[in-house]
């Protein structure tokens, strides 16, 4: 298969570039670095032609739901205008387990993204997956100072690496609107998961937790975001990815 993956070059995009060559695809990374920008619009359609399957794990940085609502739908409906020109059969489309309850802030994108993509002509499939280990360092790493706060988050999470090559076997199937969901194999708190990466990395700071208010803090604690018993199992735990070279110490 020729499989397209937007966002190929972010943390779960490079997963999915990688699972797919090793299961023999020939993969298209479409980024602003390769001049397909979803985004614009710019690239698409020449990038897509003869591409049998998208991937779709492009991502923004915002607790913002308007701007979030506007990346999902913008970069969405670009995408599958170009799909549908160049005769691609199958979008497949990164979302978060759990989040049915919590339209807000950066989840109501998320939520836009999947009505967007059901509302289109391209044959889907929508993929949930949890929080990935590599979440704890990216808060981390935009806090700066000796303390960090973590909003009070009840999560299962799972390796970005079980992912990528999950999307890769969901590309290969045919459209089925939803894929199971993804999750890790232990229930976390985000804040303990915090706490346990810096003990690993030897990086002494204080870390506190909080709860967030409103809709958004109140579906984080909830637990929701654990997924439910009937979803699919990740095998690699955090403190076995902390020792993996999927994590990079000191973030």
């Amino acid at each position: 298969m020729r499989i397209a993956v937007a966002g190929g070059t972010g943390v779960v995009g490079g997963h999915v570039v990688e699972a797919g060559r090793a299961a023999g695809h020939e993969v298209v990374v479409l980024a602003r670095s390769t001049g397909a920008d979803v985004i614009t619009g710019v690239g698409l359609s020449d990038a897509l032609q003869g591409v049998d399957a998208v991937i779709d794990v492009t991502n923004t940085t915002t607790l913002s739901a308007a701007k979030a609502v506007a990346f999902f739908e913008t970069a969405t409906g670009n995408l599958l205008a170009a799909e549908e020109a160049a005769g691609v059969g199958h979008h497949v489309a990164l979302s978060i387990v759990g989040i049915d309850g919590i339209d807000s802030s950066y989840y109501a994108g998320k939520l836009a993204q999947e009505r967007a993509v059901a509302a289109g002509t391209v044959p889907f499939t929508i993929a949930r997956a949890a929080q990935f280990h590599e979440f704890p360092g990216q808060l981390l790493s935009g806090m700066s100072g000796p303390i960090a706060v973590m909003p009070k988050l009840l999560m299962r999470p799972v390796a970005a690496r079980e992912v990528g090559a999950h999307l890769v076997r969901v590309a290969s199937g045919a459209a089925a609107g939803r894929a199971r969901d993804l999750v890790g194999p232990r229930d976390e708190v985000l804040l303990d998961l915090a706490r346990r990466q810096l003990a690993f990395d030897g990086v002494r700071r204080l870390v506190l937790g909080v709860r967030l208010p409103g809709a958004y803090g109140k579906g984080l604690a909830s637990g929701s975001l654990r997924g439910d018993a009937d979803a699919l199992q990740g095998a690699i735990t955090f403190d076995e990815w902390l020792r993996t070279e999927d994590h990079v110490r000191g973030e």
